[in-house]
Formats: C-alpha cells, structure tokens, sequence
C-alpha cells in the first residue's frame, strides 16, 4: 500500500509489534498500528482522530533501542520502520499501574453513588483490570460548578486526561476548557479557560463534552428524581414524549444491538410507569408544516435568506451568543419539543379532560441543551411551561431499570391517540439532514401543487460536516444546506454576515451526526454505530406508511380542529417564539 505525503508516495512502514509483523501508513502512531493490528493498548485520554494529549499515561509501551528499551506513551510516538514494540511487560504493566495510582490519589472514592456506576466509568474500568485500588484523597476538594441549566462538573472527579478539552476545541470549537497547571504543585487539571463558571461562558451545552468524560467529572443535570415524584402523585397526569432519535438509540442501554428499533418497546413502559405516551415524531410533522410554510412565504414573498432551522438549542445559543446580528435568518419555529409540549398544555387537555395544571410533560431528549431549552422564558403560555420535566436517552433507561422495566423484553404497546402519530419524515428528524429532507418533501409538493412526488432525497443525507444541495422546483433554483457539529458553522455563518451565502435553507445541527449523537445519548457510541443509527432511522422511514408531513393525519385533525392554519394566528401564539442577544453574559 502507498499514501500521498506532500505530493510523494510513501510506501507503509513495517513494524514489530509483541513479535507479529504490523504493516501501517506512514505517520501511524504505535497505537493505531497495534490497533489496525487487532492488539489492545488500554487508554483513558486518548480519541480517535483528534489530537493525543498522552496525560493518563495507560497507553505506555515499552519500545526496543540501542542499548536497552524505553517506556513511551504510544499514542503520542510514530511508528517507525523496523521499531520493536512489546505492549506487555513487567516494566510496561509498573508504569500503567504507576500512573493510575497517581490518578486515583486525586480522585474521589464514591463509587458506590457516583453516575457513571454500573459500568461506564473508563477510570474504574482500567484501575479493576490492572488490579489497582482506590487510595485515600490526598489533595483538597475543588468543588462542583452546577451553575449550567444542563450540565454539572465535579471538579474533585476530573482526572485531567484533556478529552473535554479536546473535543470542545477541534471538534465544536467553542473553546471553553483549557488545561491548566497549578504553579505551586505542578499539578494539571481542566477548568474554563477565564477560571469561571460554566454559566458565564459561551458553553452551548451541547454536552459532547459529557459524552467524551471517562468519569463522572462532567455529567447531565439528573431530574430523574423529580420525574418520579410526578409519576407517584396521585393528582398528577403525567404526559410523556420522546425524540425520534430516542427510538433507535435507547435500545442500547439495554443491551440490545446498535440501531434497534425500540419504539413500541418505548410507549409500553412509558404506559408501565403511569401515563400518556407519545412521540415527538408527531410535533416534529407539525413543525414541518410551520417551518415549511414560513420558508415558502420567505423565498416567495421576499423574506429575510438563507432561512436557518431552529430544532436545535445548543444551535440557537450559540447563534445568540456570536452571531446575534443575524438572528433573523432563523425560523421563528420552537423546536419538535417546545412545540409539542405547547400542544400538550393547550390542545390536549380537552382531549384527555384533565386540566393543564394537572399534567406534568416530561420529555425524553438525546440532548443535554434541551434541559436549558425547556426553562427559557419564552417556552411558556398561559397554562404553564411548554415541558415540565427533561430526561436525557441515559436518565431514561436509568429510570427504566429502577422501576423494574427491561426494554429488551417487555411486550410492544402503542402511542395514544391525538399526538401518537409520526410520518417517516417525523422520524427522520433524528439523524443530520433530516430536518432539511423532511422539509423538501413537503415544501417541493406544496410548491408544485403535487405533482413532484419525490420522496427521497439523498443528497442531503450523510455524515459530512458541510453538505450542499441544489434543486429545481418548478422555475425555482433552490440551494440548500446542511451543517452537523457546531465547529463547521462559523465559515457559514461569515459568508451569510458578508452577504455571500449562495443558500435559500440551511439546517444546522450542533452535534456531529445530529440528535442521533447528542450529548445526552448512549455513551457507547463510535463512529460505526452512530453509522448504523443513521441507516436504520432511514430503515424505519422506508417503512413508514406515511412519509409526508402533511400526510399525518393526526396533524391535519389538530389543524382541522384546533389551530386552523399552518403560521395561522392561535399556532404562531403558541409555536412560534423570539431570539434574544446573549453576547454580554459571556465574561
């Protein structure tokens, strides 16, 4: 095999890895050629495809030299031609326990009730492999920062392996962490980069940080115990939604394969633990219908473009918080969740006949900045908060298996009528460039008066950071655009400031891959999972009956019958809201 380095060829080099011969590309670290190579190297700091920090120091080999061997950190060292490598040694197993003990002296030993229990602590994990136990603290407390809506980080728990950092700086981009060095102990450790708050930072919560943590120094705001307290209130009605992404992701807390469709396993125990169930699908249809309508007004009538989606908060605030000039290219829609429980205080209490203040909404969201969204100010009506209660994909399968409910067996059941149905287009909103397809498919219909049929569209599907589209829709040239993981959306945004954007819509998605790998989803998730997600949400959408928005029938009963028109006066009250200009909270 050969790579092109700087115009030249370069043939792979070979290396000896624990005495097989391991052929890899030039500038392979030892650890990517020991892992082409099917060996294992634990690590702790490491992630695949960003920059290596090498602080946990678990990667450490020992690599053969004149005159003796050395102790490296492998994924930080290139792999060389001809270099001997052993991955397991006396030497190599003192240095790893070596560094671990060093990492356990500062971490705190609550175990027993610390989140990350029950397997998905990487620390624990490690430390139990090579037989390492926990030392008593040695160092004073930093304390916990829970002054973020959505996330809280225990400074004690943070073992300094630099992932947040990473993450949040090449991948999102945003910059909140840095690593920092204390002068007096030469100790390192995380903290934000002004020394302040979470709250008084430009963080969007969308919570990739959570997800990269080997610990528990970063987690959600946990609210499963205030949704157990709504569902053991006998005056209580509890009305329960949960995201499309949900359905093909929750699965895997139970141990099931990734990508399993679990949506009727869902609405049983929604049912099991007391309640209304239905699905987000059906407000994300509606949504469509709205958001639809709006960018249909705007490209026909002269309106503020590029038209941008609002599904997605951790997208809105980092809009308010950089870009606030420009926060009338955004879509005045609330989000599929903001919308629903709108419906849920408004509409559904004649449906059900139990008054609004009677019902608590609790929402099951793959989003961490979704516990933000739903206490803004403006998710509000005259009966209350839109959503009562925000539960991430993790809460939710925790709170499952308090209550005793295995979603790998229990019997399917059915969402309740009203709210219960979702088209394919619904679903698909779950994965990067499902919003902008489940646009098309009804805006193209509605611009053509029906007779473009086109379902599919799969030029704006895909994992690629930034992709384009365009199409001809009658005498119409619309471009459009589809954004996933915030750190790819500042290019955009310059050229939409400087007056250069060539786009009538662009979706943005602050997660890389959309809702299906938000902050609040199963942490297990690499690169080939989050692949399957993707395909077997279009699995799901292939078999949809409905595939359309405006199909729903449910969606168009509640326009029939409640809210008369999409953008009408009672839907833009209830489903439409304001942006505000955060850039002076940021210190």
């Amino acid at each position: 095999m050969y790579e092109v380095y700087g115009g030249m060829l370069k043939e792979d080099i070979v290396c000896v890895i624990n005495g097989q011969k391991v052929s890899c590309p030039p500038e392979s670290t030892i650890l990517d050629a020991a892992r082409s190579a099917g060996i294992e190297i634990p690590t702790l700091c490491y992630l695949k495809g960003l920059t290596p920090t090498g602080a946990c120091g678990v990667c450490a080999v020992e690599i053969e030299e004149e005159g003796g061997s050395v102790i490296r950190r492998s994924c930080r060292v290139r792999a060389k031609d001809g270099m001997v490598i052993r991955t397991d040694t006396p030497a190599v197993r003192k240095y790893r326990e070596d560094c671990l003990t060093e990492i356990l002296k500062r971490h705190p030993n609550d175990c027993l009730t610390c989140q990350k229990t029950g397997g998905n602590c990487q620390l624990q994990n490690v430390a139990y492999r090579f037989g390492v136990s926990p030392k008593v603290r040695e160092v004073p407390g930093r304390g916990i920062d829970d002054s973020s809506p959505a996330m809280v980080r225990d400074m004690d728990k943070c073992i300094a392996c630099g992932r947040c950092v990473t993450v949040c700086n090449e991948v999102q981009k945003i910059g909140i962490y840095e690593m920092k060095c204390n002068e007096e102990t030469g100790e390192r450790y995380v903290n934000t980069k002004k020394n302040v708050p979470l709250s008084a930072t430009a963080c969007i919560n969308c919570g990739q940080c959570v997800k990269v943590c080997p610990v528990a120094a970063l987690t959600e705001k946990d609210n499963i115990h205030k949704a157990m307290a709504a569902l053991d209130d006998p005056n209580t009605t509890v009305v329960w939604q949960m995201a499309p992404s949900i359905q093909n992701t929750l699965g895997e807390e139970f141990h099931l394969a990734p990508g399993t469709d679990v949506t009727k396993k869902i609405a049983a125990a929604m049912k099991t633990l007391g309640g209304y169930a239905f699905t987000t699908d059906f407000s994300a249809d509606v949504t469509i219908m709205e958001e639809g309508t709006e960018f249909i007004d705007r490209v026909t009538n002269g309106g503020v473009l590029p038209m941008m989606t609002s599904c997605c908060p951790g997208w809105i605030k980092y809009m308010e918080y950089h870009y606030p000039d420009q926060l009338d290219h955004l879509s005045s829609c609330k989000s599929p969740q903001q919308m629903f429980g709108a419906l849920v205080k408004n509409y559904l209490p004649e449906k059900i006949g139990v008054p609004a203040k009677n019902i608590c909404h609790i929402s099951i969201m793959p989003c961490v900045a979704k516990k933000y969204e739903y206490n803004r100010p403006e998710m509000e009506s005259e009966n209350g908060r839109d959503v009562d209660i925000v539960l991430t994909t993790r809460e939710a399968a925790k709170l499952f298996k308090l209550r005793g409910i295995n979603l790998a067996t229990i019997p399917d059941a059915e969402f309740d009528k009203f709210m219960g149905e979702g088209s394919g287009a619904g679903r698909i909103f779950g994965t990067t460039g499902g919003v902008m397809e489940a646009a098309l498919r009804t805006v193209v219909w509605k611009l053509t008066g029906g007779k473009v049929d086109q379902i599919d569209y799969h030029t704006v599907r895909g994992y690629r950071g930034l992709k384009e589209a365009t199409l001809t829709i009658g005498d119409m040239e619309v471009k459009v655009a589809i954004v996933n993981g915030i750190g790819n959306v500042r290019a955009v945004m310059e050229d939409i400031r400087a007056g250069k954007s060539p786009y009538h819509f662009i979706e943005v998605m602050a997660c890389p891959g959309g809702c299906l790998n938000g902050g609040g989803a199963p942490l297990t998730a690499s690169p080939d999972m989050v692949a399957e997600r993707m395909e077997q949400i279009y699995e799901s959408d292939r078999k949809n009956p409905v595939r359309r928005s405006h199909e729903n029938e449910e969606v168009q009963s509640l326009y029939r019958e409640y809210l008369g028109e999409p953008c009408g006066h009672l839907s833009h009250h209830l489903l439409h809201t304001t942006y505000v200009d955060r850039s002076g909270e940021v210190k």
